[in-house]
């Protein structure tokens, strides 16, 4: 009986009591991104994005793509990154929005061994890499049990050991990919000692090796300059095209396609030119 009089005239501390628990259930709900809150997507109305770069040169191309998305509704920040494995930690972390640095088989290797979730969403430029020497003129002039140094990340490393295969410094067992090591080294006729580096500092270490394979925008940092570059891949068909990156996921969001038009651009381009005065080439 008494169950039938509660639920007919609920005394005044039982309203109370219900409609304080409806509020904080409603509270939670919509703090923990509920089905009661609004239903928004932050990333179509997004105006403000922070994209990862490498220190350096790049550091006044972006200053320019900036200017261009500003001009566009779209507010850039750059976040400087001094190595090639921080970058891809702060996309897939959120700390940043997009990232510009590096090509496919890198991506791929990372996706491989970190299990990112990222995407190329435009391409930006390719830097040749190059075998530099300041001991010698020429990749004929390497000694017997010549010292070369080369990037020890796998997708560079594997692009490293390819240029010294196409100069006949060494041959890779058939069949070999991009991703190559020095354990896919068939031949060594020369019998140079390959020293694995940071891709950071391997052209800072040319003064102490008899030649090293650097990639180009690591070449300009170290100093180097092409009069010390002895040999360099080929640039048809390069399969090592840098682009911005984003979180798959994201990659048709509108910031997305702005943030692409933004560097891909002849403002953009004219300034890439002057700053890496030919070493590296617009590839979009």
């Amino acid at each position: 009986m008494s169950h039938v009089k509660n639920t007919l005239s609920p005394s005044p501390w039982s309203a109370v009591n219900r409609r304080t628990g409806l509020a904080l259930l409603f509270a939670s709900v919509v703090a923990a991104g509920g089905l009661m809150a609004p239903k928004t997507s932050f990333a179509e109305d997004r105006k403000s994005i922070k994209v990862g770069i490498i220190s350096g040169e790049d550091e006044d191309v972006w200053r320019v793509v900036t200017a261009q998305a500003a001009e566009k509704g779209l507010t850039i920040e750059t976040v400087v990154f001094n190595d090639y494995t921080q970058p891809n930690e702060a996309l897939e972390r959120g700390e940043i929005d997009a990232n510009a640095f590096q090509h496919q088989p890198y991506l791929d290797n990372q996706i491989k061994t970190q299990g990112y979730h990222i995407v190329s969403v435009g391409y930006t430029g390719v830097w040749p890499i190059g075998l530099y020497s300041k001991k010698f003129k020429a990749v004929a002039d390497l000694p017997e049990g010549a010292v070369i140094g080369v990037p020890n990340d796998p997708s560079n490393e594997g692009r490293a050991l390819r240029v010294l295969q196409s100069e006949g410094v060494i041959k890779l067992k058939d069949g070999t990919g991009i991703l190559a090591t020095t354990a896919d080294i068939a031949e060594n006729v020369k019998k140079v000692v390959i020293k694995e580096l940071d891709a950071g500092i391997v052209g800072r270490s040319v003064e102490d090796l008899d030649a090293a394979v650097v990639n180009t925008d690591w070449a300009l940092k170290s100093g180097l300059t092409p009069e010390n570059r002895i040999a360099q891949e080929a640039i048809s068909d390069n399969p090592y095209r840098n682009f911005i990156a984003v979180k798959a996921g994201s990659e048709n969001e509108a910031w997305v396609k702005t943030l692409v038009a933004s560097y891909q651009n002849e403002a953009v381009k004219a300034e890439f030119d002057k700053v890496y005065k030919g070493t590296g080439i617009s590839a979009y």
